[in-house]
């Protein structure tokens, strides 16, 4: 009983030590440099920070990281949900590949694929040429943000759905075809419900990074102030000026959204778990 009693105190305290370490690194790492940016925002008051929000250019760069959100967020809604379900559902050569394809984005660094897009879509890349003829701009305007910011969020919502499908098999929907379920049938009525919380999980994610996005965006945007410059890269700009109002109290605003997204994603994961 002596040697059951030290082995449980000893578990015991382990753990209390492992939510200790967990708690400073959480508070070092994360919440004081997020308390920080906010403090410094409010430093002046909270009517010059609302005053720089205010501003034209901010506006302007708030408006077009929302826009491009807008339009990024339900093509990668729609492509990673296809995706996912093709690898989960369905054997078809070729399978692997997908698999790596989606995860590509996660190991290339942003600032490549947005000179790839460079490369490809610029005045001297190999569309350009082509693009030129037609009067058509995709570097250094709202084309460029869009593609460079498909291609860096493009896995979160197929990462966030497929180890889900996976889990639950392919026995629902074999069931229902059994049945004369279509395939639209069987994908609306059983797969999709399955999956629900974890695909609106993955949105916000996808939101998330779509609107903070920095490296892929600030190569194909060209930092043209009032047109092409989203929320991050008009951060870098009135800091670099020297307006340290302005820029923290953009950047508090985007801190600002993260912390609403990972708290409206917390909560979706406490439903779905509920309803399993």
């Amino acid at each position: 009983m002596t040697v059951l009693r030290l082995a449980t105190e000893d578990g015991a305290l382990a753990r209390w030590l492992i939510g200790l370490g967990a708690a400073l690194v959480a508070l070092g790492m994360l919440v004081l440099p997020l308390a920080a940016v906010l403090a410094e925002a409010l430093r002046r008051g909270l009517g010059v920070a609302l005053a720089a929000i205010a501003e034209p250019d901010t506006l302007a760069a708030i408006r077009l990281s929302l826009l491009v959100a807008v339009l990024v967020v339900p093509v990668n809604l729609i492509g990673g949900l296809a995706a996912s379900w093709c690898i989960a559902k369905h054997d078809f050569p070729g399978r692997r590949l997908l698999v790596v394809l989606i995860e590509l984005p996660f190991a290339v660094s942003p600032v490549i694929a947005g000179l790839s897009f460079v490369l490809v879509f610029g005045m001297q890349g190999w569309l350009g040429a082509f693009l030129r003829a037609r009067d058509i701009e995709v570097i250094f305007a709202l084309p460029g943000l869009v593609l460079a910011t498909l291609f860096v969020t493009f896995p979160f919502v197929a990462r966030t759905v497929l180890p889900l499908m996976q889990a639950q098999g392919r026995e629902a929907e074999q069931a229902a075809a059994m049945l004369g379920a279509s395939g639209w049938q069987i994908f609306w009525r059983v797969t999709l419900p399955d999956v629900k919380w974890a695909l609106l999980s993955g949105v916000l994610l996808c939101n998330a990074r779509a609107m903070g996005e920095f490296g892929a965006v600030a190569v194909v945007s060209g930092h043209i102030r009032g047109e092409t410059n989203t929320m991050p890269l008009h951060v870098e700009i009135l800091y670099n000026e020297y307006q340290f109002a302005g820029a923290f109290a953009v950047a508090a605003l985007l801190a600002l959204l993260g912390v609403l997204t990972l708290a409206a994603k917390a909560l979706l994961e406490r439903i779905g778990a509920k309803e399993i």
